[in-house]
């Protein structure tokens, strides 16, 4: 076999799940759900994840703590601890970055991995080794010609194996199979195209950009067409991420229903968010607020600055002023404020294009 560039795909198994297990083995081969206090029995709280052995009863992550204790009474749950993982997924990355390849991290639990080599299982197999020899952790790896086929082939490597889709076995793994199972298709796209005849991947790729163009636009519409062709990003940027918005939310045991008691609230969030902004150093471009009334409705609005800042008096009565906009004539479960930063690239003016994290 010839050296060439290829891409792997690192998603370490069940990771959040795994990393309590490291701190609890007497855990191991029951269902456990991490989420929240850890209570199951305090609302509006989800799971982060679930054991394997828990996925059998259903339970997935995002799912209420109460319904998950529904369906499996005898699991065993337990807090969400962020530093913690946050140790591990650092160590884990650190590992990666000894070998020579270029990493670039997606996440807590998976980073992509370029490498030239002549043979990408054993490279894969190596990757494997290392980072169980120093975190005790297993994880999957996808070995493709790009981004896309890397992300899929880790998925059915899973849990702790290897396994490869390139431009050259795409067509026989993936054209039987239904549009969702491409990576970026949801189950509502998934819905459209099918509404449109698009059921596989195999009508996908076959369909006529146009036609999509027209459906979904022309950026989105011919975009899934080339993800049915097995294309994606080839290049592995090692850039440090920097991140562009920060928020803080909070999902209230009991509804609020006094205006007042609601902008007190907004108010504390804004000003948190503006600390937050001022430890990282970064100055605020753009303001949103989230009320989700019940059962489930949720809106956002949000405004500009006139100039980026940190000053808290300043993003705490922006904050209030869209608040001011909202009709709340429903009960509130959830308050939320997001922000924007200006990008380290720019000299002024707000961050444009950018969507908050939250």
């Amino acid at each position: 076999m010839s050296t060439r560039d290829w891409i792997l795909h690192v998603d370490l198994d069940q990771f959040i799940a795994a990393v309590e297990l490291l701190r609890h083995p007497e855990l191991r081969g029951r269902p456990v759900v991490v989420g929240g206090s850890g209570d199951p029995t305090q609302p509006r709280t989800v799971a982060a994840t679930a054991t394997y052995e828990a996925r059998e009863f259903g339970i997935h992550s995002g799912m209420p703590l109460r319904t998950a204790l529904k369906r499996c009474p005898e699991a065993v749950f337990l807090p969400s601890d962020p530093p913690a993982y946050e140790a591990a997924s650092a160590l884990v990355m650190a590992t990666l970055r000894e070998f020579p390849v270029r990493v670039e991290v997606w996440g807590w639990d998976e980073a992509f991995v370029g490498a030239t080599t002549d043979d990408p299982e054993a490279l894969a197999a190596e990757l494997q080794q290392a980072v169980h020899a120093r975190t005790r952790l297993t994880c999957s790896v996808g070995i493709g010609d790009n981004k896309h086929q890397a992300k899929l082939a880790s998925g059915y490597a899973k849990p702790a194996g290897i396994h490869r889709l390139t431009s050259d076995t795409w067509a026989q793994a993936m054209n039987p199979r239904p549009t969702d199972a491409l990576w970026g298709i949801g189950a509502k796209t998934a819905k459209k195209l099918a509404d449109l005849g698009y059921h596989t991947v195999a009508e996908l790729a076959a369909a006529d950009p146009a036609h999509l163009a027209a459906r979904f636009g022309p950026t989105n519409g011919p975009w899934y067409r080339y993800l049915a062709l097995g294309k994606g990003e080839a290049e592995v940027v090692t850039t440090p991420w920097i991140a562009r918005g920060h928020s803080r939310e909070t999902t209230f045991q009991h509804d609020l229903t006094d205006p007042e008691d609601i902008a007190r609230h907004i108010a504390a969030l804004a000003h948190h968010v503006a600390q937050d902004a001022a430890e990282a150093d970064r100055e605020i471009a753009r303001v949103t607020v989230k009320v989700r009334f019940t059962p489930f409705l949720t809106r956002t609005r949000q405004s500009t600055l006139p100039a980026p800042t940190t000053d808290p008096a300043t993003i705490t009565r922006t904050a209030g002023a869209i608040l001011d906009r909202f009709t709340l004539n429903r009960p509130v479960r959830l308050l939320g404020v997001s922000v924007e930063y200006t990008m380290p690239d720019e000299n002024s003016g707000p961050a444009k294009n950018v969507t908050p994290p939250g």
